[in-house]
């Protein structure tokens, strides 16, 4: 129900991935008139609805959607995924919503202080996992830590550095001089884990083929993540306008179709949409508001992964084995 787009997008989304895995059941959340004409009036046997009366808008402040939205799309999704009806939640909503709305209903893993916003960047390598990318704009050293490890878990089952995932703490510097007290503080206390910790990386790394995970505090993470968002729209707008620049350089982009379209492919934000909010005694997905129904099942297909691989449950058996303590 919420996104820029609304209704539309989920529910085209919904479509395409219930075509493509018929093993998974679905189910929309939200008005029942607005999902009612959405709907084609013959509707895949994996996907049901759930009517809510309410929506929490975009600009609704986290704490007055969490009281007064108790029958809202988002809460009655959530209340889906604590039930155990539902493996996990996807949303386009209000992020601050969500987050609230999510540590109230689903509550935390037990040990983990503090949930975190966890997305895939595109790299060199394939991608490279970031966390906290909002969640918290500032943390402790040891809440550095848990990120490092649920970020470890979660490149892990996803295939970033097998086993081992290489882990790197964000910071103005690689020197062991560099960065704030809390930066250092947690540089040791993962010096001291048993994670494949790399050491301190600097933003250039995010894209090199050099780490799997990059931790940071929400702050930072969120204005880095923003900042390559900006940087991508800016390149895209630079090279359409540089090809469209007299008759030889349309040529030229004419001749260049080929690799600006594997380019295009290979950068495209809408396959890396769908950050994860781990920490949660639940699967919570969060897509980019501004999503189209190619990123909104790209979201959904994160979360039908990490419901395969039983993310929580994998971080709660991390946290409590001998190496982590």
């Amino acid at each position: 129900m919420s996104g820029d787009r609304g209704a539309s997008v989920c529910v085209a989304a919904t479509l395409a991935v219930a075509h493509e895995f018929a093993d998974v059941r679905l189910t929309l959340v939200g008005r029942e008139a607005d999902l009612r004409r959405e709907l084609p009036r013959r509707v895949p046997a994996n996907v049901g609805c759930l009517y809510a009366a309410d929506v929490v808008e975009m600009a609704d402040h986290p704490r007055d959607a969490l009281r007064r939205k108790k029958d809202s799309s988002m809460r009655r999704a959530l209340d889906l995924v604590k039930s155990r009806a539902a493996h996990a939640c996807v949303s386009a909503g209000n992020t601050g919503a969500l987050m609230a709305t999510a540590h109230f209903v689903l509550k935390m893993i037990p040990g983990v202080e503090r949930p975190a916003i966890v997305s895939s960047i595109p790299s060199r390598g394939g991608h490279t996992f970031m966390l906290d990318l909002g969640a918290n704009a500032t943390c402790t050293p040891a809440q550095l830590r848990q990120f490092a490890l649920m970020g470890a878990v979660l490149a892990a089952e996803q295939g970033a550095g097998a086993a081992r995932p290489r882990v790197g703490l964000l910071n103005i510097g690689e020197e062991e001089i560099k960065g704030n007290e809390v930066v250092q503080a947690a540089h040791l206390l993962l010096a001291a884990s048993d994670l494949n910790y790399v050491g301190f990386v600097e933003g250039h790394d995010i894209f090199a083929d050099t780490v799997d995970v990059v931790v940071t505090d929400g702050f930072t993470g969120n204005v880095a993540l923003k900042t390559m968002e900006g940087a991508a729209r800016l390149i895209a707008d630079a090279l359409r306008e540089e090809f469209t620049r007299g008759a030889g350089r349309k040529l030229g982009a004419l001749l260049a179709g080929p690799a600006l379209k594997a380019l295009r492919t290979r950068l495209d934000p809408r396959r890396y949409n769908g950050a994860s909010m781990v920490g949660l005694n639940g699967i919570v997905i969060k897509s980019h508001g501004g999503a189209d129904a190619f990123a909104f099942q790209r979201a959904i297909e994160v979360a039908i992964l990490e419901a395969r691989n039983g993310l929580p449950a994998r971080i709660e058996e991390r946290l409590f084995s001998p190496a982590a303590s």
